[in-house]
């Protein structure tokens, strides 16, 4: 069964992880410069270095996915040069999380899912997996549209919007602290354009966009969690929980599942 995600950070990467893990082969289709925040456990991160493991399960940039006997992820550019390697997969999943419904070069295929708001179950997709945080995180909508957009992420020991990171102006970002680093409240992690970008407390960092990124004045740059113990080498919870929803999505859709 030809698999292709449209997207390869974080959200993206717990898909393909899941599937991958169960018996599928996806193909990652993802921009020449992703600015994937989250990079040490997004499959993007291939397009850039060549290769990345995450959690036990390699991504490998590729001109051209082979379609039988891989033991890994291909990850291919998605460019106006190269729009798609397959013409009508058999799913195709929308994952770059761009909360608006985008129907450029959305080609045919047996299944479209659409990941998170802009989306919505038999209009623009078959169906739509739910990603905002609560009772129905992973749910998988068969009929209407996920929540819409909050813009505000969800709340962890009392922080919300000021866990993500933004850049103050337009400029290239430098940083000055690694992923997985311990920041100290108002301790410079980056800088755009000579603007510094200070931890607004005391965390850990679990994102950075790689340095030398082109970024425009409120793009979001990093994450940082105010829990010091959190693992920021390890899939979320949230990605798990959205990529459980499109296993739940492709085996029930193509009537996989054992009938008791």
């Amino acid at each position: 069964m030809n698999v292709i995600i449209r997207g390869g950070g974080d959200i993206a990467s717990g898909i393909a992880h899941r599937l991958f893990v169960c018996g599928f082969r996806p193909v990652i289709t993802e921009l020449p410069i992703p600015k994937t925040v989250r990079r040490l456990v997004s499959f993007s991160s291939a397009v850039l270095n060549g290769k990345i493991t995450v959690e036990g399960v390699t991504a490998i940039k590729e001109s051209f996915p082979f379609l039988s006997g891989r033991d890994y992820i291909p990850v291919i550019e998605d460019s106006s040069d190269n729009p798609f390697c397959f013409n009508d997969p058999d799913v195709l999943i929308d994952a770059r999380m761009l909360k608006n419904a985008r129907k450029d070069r959305f080609p045919d295929a047996k299944l479209k899912i659409g990941i998170g708001p802009g989306f919505e179950a038999g209009i623009d997709v078959d169906i739509v997996v739910e990603t905002n945080r609560g009772l129905s995180l992973g749910k998988v909508i068969r009929f209407g549209k996920a929540e819409r957009d909050t813009k505000i992420p969800g709340v962890v020991c009392g922080k919300g919007a000021e866990r993500v990171l933004r850049a103050p102006c337009e400029g290239k970002i430098k940083n000055y602290i690694d992923i997985g680093s311990l920041a100290e409240k108002d301790a410079v992690i980056a800088e755009v354009g000579g603007v510094p970008i200070a931890a607004p407390f005391r965390g850990r960092v679990r994102g950075l966009i790689v340095e030398g990124s082109f970024v425009f004045a409120g793009d979001k740059v990093g994450d940082i969690d105010p829990r010091e113990n959190v693992d920021c080498f390890a899939i979320s919870d949230k990605a798990r929980a959205v990529g459980g929803g499109v296993l739940e999505a492709i085996l029930s859709y193509f009537d996989f599942m054992v009938k008791a």
